[in-house]
């Protein structure tokens, strides 16, 4: 019991930190300067309600999808989803909201790739290259539109 009230405390001091974050660097800028508006962490769980529910606590939970829906709303829809280490529960979320992230953003170009000591470098590399490669054909199909 004291575990848990302790967890909840920590994820607040957590939450406060991040967006104090936030505050701090839409005060000076550079993150606007260089991405565009940044969301602070409610936003980004708004945007991954359609693809998964907020209960989910394995990995990066919801947060890791809400921030490929929120570089998708921010015009960047090509994404290699990093799967470090053989992180289980990552490599779960991540991989399986996919499916979704495509069916509820068509444009999205998303790809996950393994990096753990089992991974084969080679394989590594033509996935991010065929995730380029898709890229590039649909930028050629929309400059002829």
């Amino acid at each position: 019991k004291d575990e848990a009230v302790l967890r909840r405390v920590i994820r607040q001091i957590n939450r406060d930190l991040y967006v104090a974050y936030l505050q701090n660097d839409r005060e000076f800028g550079w993150a606007e300067y260089m991405f565009g508006t940044v969301n602070v962490v409610e936003d980004i769980a708004e945007l991954a309600k359609p693809l998964l529910s907020l209960g989910n606590q394995y990995g990066e939970g919801w947060f890791l999808a809400g921030e490929m829906a929120e570089l998708i709303h921010s015009g960047f829809p090509n994404i290699v989803c990093i799967q470090p280490f053989a992180c289980l529960p990552n490599h779960v979320v991540g991989k399986g909201v996919i499916k979704q992230l495509k069916k509820t953003y068509p444009q999205s170009n998303v790809v996950a790739v393994d990096f753990d000591p089992g991974a084969s470098e080679v394989n590594q590399l033509n996935r991010i290259k065929l995730m380029l490669s898709s890229a590039r054909k649909q930028l050629q199909a929309q400059g002829s539109k």
